[in-house]
């Protein structure tokens, strides 16, 4: 599990063992976890190529932390710290998760996460601290020149309408809908 520049996200890298009949992995171990998760509920998308999902986030608390794995095909996961007040606000991160792999991104509550596919499908599934809450989730605009996610040439953009219609960094800060810092970083001593 290494940790990445963004506080609260990390890049799972496991052992693949592969013999003549295939491979076998942990794919995921809660006690060897940097970040508590508790695993309220499980997501599993199927997306074509070019689908973009994201940036998501939730409100802290309780916040939505969340393990990805990309089980077939491949994806361009990417995590944006959206904390404002965070020392690196603003500022994303990406790795390429695939069923070769089998990599896994650990998302902390507070930062932002999105997606997209690579392969002509990909089907990937996310482990979640907590359950959907409508009320509690917000976006902010992966296409934001501002944020200047860089996004794999060659694939046109497909995103739902909502992620269109999501605010940018600024103006979600200048609403703001964004989590704190602070408040944050109390709420995560809470969870150990």
């Amino acid at each position: 599990m290494d940790q990445l520049s963004i506080e609260g996200s990390w890049l799972f890298t496991p052992r693949v063992h592969a013999d003549p009949r295939g491979a076998f992995l942990e794919a995921f171990k809660a006690a060897e976890l940097p970040h508590p998760l508790g695993v309220a509920q499980v997501n599993c998308s199927v997306s074509r190529a070019g689908v973009l999902r994201g940036v998501h986030y939730a409100d802290v608390p309780p916040g939505q932390a969340k393990y990805v794995t990309c089980v077939s095909g491949a994806v361009l996961d990417v995590v944006v710290d959206l904390r404002a007040g965070s020392p690196t606000f603003g500022r994303w991160e990406s790795a390429v998760l695939d069923d070769e792999t089998r990599r896994a991104m650990l998302v902390a509550e507070g930062l932002g996460h999105a997606f997209m596919a690579l392969s002509e499908q990909a089907t990937v599934v996310y482990l979640c601290s907590a359950t959907y809450n409508p009320a509690g989730e917000h976006g902010v605009n992966p296409l934001d020149p501002d944020l200047g996610i860089d996004w794999p040439a060659g694939l046109e953009p497909v995103l739902s309408d909502q992620d269109a219609a999501a605010p940018s960094l600024a103006e979600a800060l200048a609403a703001g809908l964004l989590p704190d810092y602070h408040a944050c970083r109390e709420f995560y001593a809470t969870l150990h």
